[in-house]
């Protein structure tokens, strides 16, 4: 499985699954927050001023997000389409790879965390420390945390990231640290059981 999987129906079956157990049987949550202006002769409502999409495509067997598919929006024949499509630089990666996990630390600039107590704490050191990939493809376990002097924040993390190799799985820690990355220790885990008609991607 090499290059793009976006438009090619012969590689859909793929990556059109569960990045965990293989199923293919997905669903999509869509959230929508918009403002819409009212026309004053008709009542429609219609013309969008403002609008806010967020969707997360969802396992139903196994019910974990899948951080390597998407929900992207088409034009045609004037009608507005939605297709699920693949993630191009993480889909081939997650789908056969296998669980890593690193206990490292990330050195922070303490104006990168909204939050470092309180129920929100732990997401806001987990997107301080790698961004989207901290709190929607990593799994991330906040250890503890740190204040430098007023400027700096270092949080001790256990992250779970999917990739094929020790090598691989440094390189995308590394692109996806916000701050000073150390990892400390770094082992592969065993792939979760597949789920029943989960076969493995071709």
């Amino acid at each position: 499985m090499e290059g793009s999987a976006a438009d090619s129906v012969g590689t859909q079956s793929s990556w059109l699954r569960c990045y965990r157990c293989w199923s293919q049987n997905l669903e999509v949550q869509l959230h929508y927050e918009g403002i819409l202006k009212v026309e004053p002769d008709t009542a429609e409502a219609v013309e969008p001023i403002e609008e806010v999409q967020e969707a997360v495509v969802q396992c139903l067997d196994c019910m974990h997000d899948q951080p390597h598919l998407s929900l992207a929006f088409y034009e045609e024949n004037g009608r507005r389409v939605s297709r699920i499509e693949a993630v191009d630089d993480r889909w081939e990666r997650m789908v056969t790879g296998m669980p890593w996990v690193a206990s490292c630390t990330v050195a922070v600039d303490g104006d990168e965390v909204e939050s470092c107590s309180g129920p929100e704490a732990a997401d806001s050191l987990a997107f301080a420390a790698f961004g989207d990939h901290g709190t929607r493809e990593f799994f991330t376990h906040v250890r503890f945390h740190k204040h430098e002097g007023d400027s700096r924040i270092v949080i001790h993390m256990l992250v779970e990231l999917y990739a094929r190799s020790e090598e691989e799985a440094s390189e995308v820690l590394e692109a996806a640290s916000r701050g000073t990355l150390a990892i400390t220790s770094l082992a592969p885990e065993s792939r979760p059981p597949a789920s029943s008609g989960g076969e493995p991607p071709h």
